[in-house]
């Protein structure tokens, strides 16, 4: 176990180049599964995540190799063609091997992911979707079992967009017989990178980047590589440990569109945006500005970014709501952060933060990957020394965001630990 160690004062400044996404990532290496051959994928993130997804393939068959950011994979046929629990309870995103097995090999056996049933993180999508293309879909013993001699094109609309949804219904539509339209679909640039990988492959999607899908079935695919597009999220959180410490930061090698939502916030709050190619620079100001925020799906407002935003709406100059409208209980980070000396209270979907002059250090407990960014960002400006526990859920998002966050002089260390 590990624990950061933080120690305030430092406004940071300087440059820091985004890692790869982390979502879109966990799309594209399940696409794989649809082809034989080699497949290649740069700019890949070192995460928990990333191995997680890549102990699953390797353990269905595939070979694959992960150096220098950089996957290789090798597909010469599935040989297993079950997601067991051991694998899925590490991460939901494994659910993504379920339209891939399905297409191809017209069986999936899954298993449902740990703490989820139907409805709160919305698997039941999903499976409505593999069951209007023709598959039969039982559950036992805690697994999903998916059966289709040959799925049949149709039209699926998604009561909500989703993600997850989209990503395994188009994987799972590529071979179907006809035509596949899907409305509603998920715009996210996650979704759109899996979409074009797919192409590459040799599928036949239109509409990628809109909510109507149309996805014509072909036979077969063929291997191709691709590059992981930047992260988002990180880029988001890092902008912010420059705001939350009034200092002046400069991100490289991200993509300024996906972060159109976080950048006006940011200049609601006061900070001075500048936007390039291929980086985003931020200038404090005076003050922090308290700025309300309500999640919504993209390209609104991303609930990934919920809980950043309420560590830097604690020590704005006012007060301040954020409303999450996608999950409505992500608060877990704020008691945490009230231990920090922050002043929020949660009613419904909505945090109310009322600003302090000032956060005070202490020990505090991660319990998800956004609420442990959350804590160290408040971290980076609370007085004196703060310790965080359970930082195992940051590495699943983060690529040791200490290191980037040294490079910006923020005075951070990662320890061995034996509290829990």
């Amino acid at each position: 176990m590990y624990k950061f160690i933080i120690r305030s004062g430092k406004r940071l400044s300087g440059e820091v180049e985004i890692s790869g996404a982390k979502n879109a990532l966990l799309g594209l290496l399940p696409a794989t599964i649809l082809a034989n051959g080699e497949f290649t994928f740069y700019n890949s993130p070192e995460l928990i995540d990333a191995y997680s997804m890549i102990k699953l393939l390797t353990n269905m068959g595939e070979e694959i190799e992960f150096e220098n950011h950089t996957i290789k994979v090798k597909n010469n046929g599935i040989k297993l063609l079950e997601a067991p629990y051991e694998y899925v309870k590490k991460m939901r995103a494994s659910i993504y091997v379920l339209g891939p097995m399905l297409a191809r090999y017209g069986y999936a056996k899954v298993s449902m992911p740990g703490g989820c049933a139907w409805g709160p993180r919305p698997i039941n999508l999903h499976i409505e979707a593999i069951q209007k293309l023709g598959a039969s879909v039982y559950i036992e013993q805690g697994y999903i079992i998916a059966k289709a001699d040959k799925l049949q094109g149709t039209k699926i609309i998604f009561n909500i967009p989703s993600v997850g949804a989209t990503v395994n219904t188009m994987m799972a539509s590529v071979f179907a017989k006809g035509t596949t339209l899907i409305s509603n679909a998920g715009i996210e640039p996650e979704v759109t990178a899996v979409a074009k990988f797919l192409n590459k492959m040799g599928a036949k999607i239109s509409g990628i980047g809109s909510k109507f899908l149309e996805i014509e079935g072909v036979d077969e695919l063929h291997s191709a590589d691709e590059t992981i597009i930047p992260d988002r999220i990180e880029a988001g959180t890092l902008l912010i440990a420059g705001a939350i410490t009034q200092g002046n930061i400069k991100i490289k090698k991200c993509q300024p569109e996906h972060l159109d939502a976080i950048l006006l916030k940011l200049n609601d709050a006061g900070f001075e945006i500048f936007i390039g190619e291929d980086f985003v620079e931020l200038k404090s100001g005076n003050k922090i500005l308290p700025v309300n925020v309500e999640t919504e799906v993209y390209p609104g407002f991303p609930t990934d970014m919920q809980a950043q935003w309420i560590s830097l709406m604690s020590i704005a100059d006012g007060a301040s709501e954020v409303t999450d409208n996608i999950y409505h209980d992500r608060f877990n980070h704020v008691p945490e952060l009230n231990r920090l000396g922050a002043n929020i209270t949660v009613k419904g979907n909505t945090a109310f933060v009322k600003g302090v002059e000032k956060l005070k250090g202490a020990k505090v407990m991660s319990t998800d990957l956004r609420a442990s960014a959350s804590l160290v960002l408040a971290g980076l400006v609370a007085e004196g020394t703060t310790e965080v526990l359970r930082i195992y859920h940051l590495d699943r998002g983060y690529e040791r965001i200490e290191n980037k966050l040294k490079s910006l002089g923020a005075d951070i260390e990662r320890i061995q630990t034996d509290e829990y």
